[in-house]
C-alpha cells in the first residue's frame, strides 16, 4: 500500500497513484505529499489515480476536512482530476467534490483515465517518478 508521485514535465502533468487500503493516514500523507509537488512544479494538470485503491477506509469527516482546505494552487490554471473506478471511491471524491466548492471547480471524477479529455491536446505523458511513499 501507499503513494506514488511521478511528473511528465513536457505537458506539466502531476500524477498521484495510490494503491492498497486508503486510509486517513496515508490520505494526510498524500496531501502533504501533493501539496509540496503542486507547489514546486505547478502543473498544468494534476491527476489523483485511485485505480490500485482496493479499500477506502477514509472517514467521511477526513474527506470534508481536505475539502475545505485551500487548494495548493488556485484559480483554473490547474485541472484537476481524480480517477475513481470503484462506487465507494467515486462517492468519496463525490463527497470532496461538493463539500469543497466552489475552491475545487476544476476537479472532474473519471471511472477510469481512458475517460480523461483528449481536448487538454497533450502530447503522449512520459511520466518520471519523483518519490515513493
Amino acid at each position: 500500500m501507499g503513494v506514488r508521485f511521478e511528473f511528465d514535465s513536457a505537458n506539466k502533468i502531476l500524477m498521484t497513484r495510490l494503491e492498497g487500503e486508503l486510509t486517513d493516514e496515508l490520505a494526510r500523507e498524500t496531501d502533504a505529499g501533493m501539496r509540496r509537488h503542486l507547489a514546486e512544479k505547478s502543473p498544468h494538470v494534476h491527476i489523483v489515480d485511485c485505480s490500485s485503491v482496493t479499500k477506502f477506509s477514509m472517514s467521511g469527516e477526513w474527506v470534508r476536512q481536505l475539502a475545505r482546505r485551500q487548494p495548493a494552487l488556485h484559480g483554473e490554471s490547474c485541472r484537476r482530476f481524480f480517477v475513481m473506478p470503484s462506487t465507494a471511491g467515486f462517492g468519496l471524491a463525490r463527497m470532496f467534490q461538493i463539500v469543497g466548492e466552489p475552491h475545487y471547480s476544476s476537479l472532474t471524477i473519471v471511472r477510469s483515465l481512458d475517460e480523461i479529455p483528449t481536448t487538454l491536446s497533450l502530447e503522449p505523458p512520459r511520466f518520471e517518478s519523483l518519490e515513493s511513499m
